[in-house]
């Protein structure tokens, strides 16, 4: 019969995983602080999507929202900037194999599903970064946001999730594909129907039926209306949003973890 684990062993062992992510992040934001510019450039198609596509169809009228359409666009671009900031992070798991660094993580005692744990809550903290740019510019823009310290800490919590699902989806494809010019081409196919396919930029009672089915099993809509509900104050089921994208986070390190492997061979 077996033993069963010791409670201050699985107590250690999960601050031991806990410690391998949060040096991950570390890393993340260490990168970021030296390479600025990216930061910068990445900024750049969000400001269009609010300053352009938001305030011309705020004076169009053109399609109801409850609240003033920039104000409903804004939670959306933010869920568009942390989406492609990791459904590409795959990439930089195919640069680290072919650097051998990833071979040397892969030999360190640290569980697969910790290190890809890690490497999902990093490019969250790249997320949570281009999302600041994002919410300071729709303030200047005059949206509507809270203030409240709660709700604006499930915001990092609902960023941090959604982004960790999209990058543990992007290192699955990488282990399938395993090539860095195949998961671009992958990438930029899924990146703009999940984006059209979700409530981003309009009420989902819009969209036609078939689009309304894609758009109810797509992580990101849940991550949408869980930032609207946030930020602005609207309806929102957020322990049904949050749960969604909790158990997406957690599937798509446990799928990766399985798959990472296969980029070490």
């Amino acid at each position: 019969m077996a033993s069963a684990v010791h409670p201050l062993d699985a107590r250690s062992q999960l601050l031991s995983n806990g410690a391998h992510v949060g040096a991950l992040c570390l890393v993340e934001l260490q990168k970021l602080r030296h390479d600025r510019k990216e930061l910068y450039t990445r900024a750049v198609q969000p400001a269009l999507w609010l300053l352009i596509f938001g305030e011309t169809f705020s004076h169009l009228h053109a399609i109801p929202t409850s609240v003033p359409y920039l104000d409903f666009l804004a939670p959306g671009i933010l869920a568009q900037s942390a989406l492609f900031v990791s459904i590409f992070y795959g990439i930089q798991i195919i640069w680290e194999r072919d650097a051998g660094v990833l071979a040397k993580l892969m030999a360190t005692p640290t569980p697969r599903s910790a290190l890809v744990a890690g490497k999902a809550f990093a490019a969250g903290m790249r997320a949570l970064v281009q999302g600041l740019v994002v919410l300071v510019l729709a303030a200047l823009l005059g949206v509507a946001l809270t203030t409240n310290p709660l709700r604006l800490a499930g915001v990092v919590v609902v960023v941090l999730l959604a982004a960790a699902f999209f990058s543990t989806l992007s290192i699955v494809l990488a282990g399938i594909v395993l090539s860095r010019e195949r998961l671009m081409g992958i990438g930029q196919a899924i990146t703009m129907p999940l984006f059209f396919a979700s409530n981003a930029l309009y009420p989902v009672a819009l969209m036609p039926r078939w689009v309304q089915a894609i758009a109810v099993v797509n992580p990101l809509s849940y991550e949408v209306n869980a930032l609207r509900g946030l930020l602005l104050g609207t309806p929102a089921a957020l322990g049904t949003d949050i749960g969604v994208l909790a158990f997406s986070a957690a599937a798509g390190i446990t799928t990766a973890a399985r798959l990472l492997p296969r980029l070490t061979r």
